[in-house]
């Protein structure tokens, strides 16, 4: 048996932890810069006339008319206590998947029929005990149908964010009472095209010829109707694959006419992608340096280029990759207008100690065996960017992201 552990409205619940007078009221979490609702508890959610991903200075007055609380987004926060519930859920299983920053398959074949139950409502109360956050609990023979049954835990007030798929009732009853597109991996296109035939409810789906789904819908339909029948398909992956490409593009605070701050920035998100290369244990052979203007902008000229930088040899190096992103920033760069946005991407990556060379080249050797390493070192230990390199600055607030309202870094700090 699996379970989908899934934690309630995330973002926002990570912020009430720690602002307890916030319980049972509404709370929002903002994007990047502050610039819309990315996340809603239900309390805000109940509020109807706030509507997600709308821009904050437009809802503004809405948000306090209905006494809401907003928060600048804190990934580092919110990773942390991601971290935080996935030890918990470890002391249940040797086999956690993590699906998701809020989200977690927990193999349970350790435990006995009739011990189901009490299992998920423990996961709830041992999760919210130690971490605060609230979870559901879905627990199925299969991956698809445990995220249908916590999807149905938490749709019913009565389940009390628990359901357990443990008999053939209980599983034509959670199929029964979900609609099609409720179904973990069924598309749109699909439900509508399935609603058309009278394909309505999940039960409707796996009553279906399977001939039919292999059909019309390739193997991947048929491995999830296989698994809405209690046939076991997707196997628990604890094993996080290792990225083909790593990269980031985020506004700046304010828009920049000055090149020096550009590069600044530039060189920060090359050392933020540098490190995440190192992580993973890769190299790579191809960096693309981005820029543009805000496109949105009725005002400003508009402009946007990318160069692609093939690098002579494979590198995990901050310093290297830092020189040829700013080689390349300075051939797009075109002065005369107002920049929002410098992106870096690093692509074609393989693994650090699968590099293939030519046949007279020496043998490859990493180039954060030496002052990259030392640079890692210090900064896991004292703290990130206490090391850093001389052009990524102080981080100019003029180039950093607004969060006026971002809470602090409670379990790090």
């Amino acid at each position: 048996m699996i379970a989908l552990v899934d934690c309630n409205s995330f973002y926002a619940s990570c912020e009430q932890v720690f602002r307890p007078d916030l319980m049972n009221k509404p709370v929002v979490v903002l994007s990047n810069n502050d610039g819309c609702i990315i996340a809603a508890n239900k309390e805000a959610k109940a509020l109807a006339e706030i509507p997600m991903f709308q821009p904050i200075f437009k809802i503004r007055k809405l948000l306090d008319e209905n006494n809401v609380t907003y928060f600048s987004s804190n990934y580092t926060l919110y990773s942390d206590m991601s971290r935080r519930v996935m030890d918990t859920l470890e002391l249940f299983s040797p086999i956690v998947e993590e699906y998701s920053i809020d989200e977690s398959f927990v193999d349970l074949s350790s435990f006995k029929n009739g011990e189901y139950d009490s299992v998920a409502h423990k996961i709830k109360d041992t999760v919210h005990k130690n971490t605060g956050i609230p979870v559901g609990v879905g627990i199925a023979k299969t991956k698809s149908l445990s995220k249908l049954a916590n999807k149905y835990a938490k749709k019913i007030a009565s389940n009390n964010n628990v359901y357990v798929v443990d008999t053939e009732e209980k599983r034509k009853h959670l199929l029964r009472n979900l609609k099609v597109k409720d179904i973990w991996g069924i598309g749109k296109k699909h439900a509508i095209r399935l609603e058309k035939i009278n394909v309505v409810t999940a039960l409707d789906f796996a009553n279906m010829p399977v001939s039919w789904v292999r059909k019309e819908m390739t193997v991947i339909g048929e491995r999830l109707w296989r698994e809405l029948n209690n046939v076991p398909c997707l196997e628990m992956v604890t094993e996080p694959n290792a990225k083909k490409g790593i990269g980031t593009a985020k506004s700046f605070g304010f828009k920049l006419t000055d090149f020096t701050l550009i590069e600044e920035a530039c060189s920060y998100y090359v050392s933020e992608v540098a490190d995440l290369l190192r992580q993973q244990q890769s190299v790579a052979s191809q960096l693309e340096v981005s820029l543009q203007t805000n496109q949105h902008s009725e005002i400003d000229k508009q402009y946007s280029n990318k160069i692609v930088i093939n690098l002579n040899s494979p590198t995990d190096s901050t310093i290297k990759l830092t020189k040829e992103a700013l080689k390349g920033l300075r051939k797009i760069y075109k002065p005369g207008y107002r920049y929002k946005k410098v992106g870096v991407n690093l692509t074609h990556l393989v693994n650090r100690s699968e590099v293939q060379t030519n046949l007279f080249d020496p043998p490859h050797k990493s180039e954060s065996s030496s002052i990259t390493n030392v640079m890692d070192d210090l900064n896991n230990k004292y703290g990130k960017n206490k090391i850093k390199m001389a052009m990524v600055g102080n981080r100019s607030k003029k180039w950093a992201l607004i969060k006026d309202h971002r809470s602090p870094r409670f379990t790090t700090q």
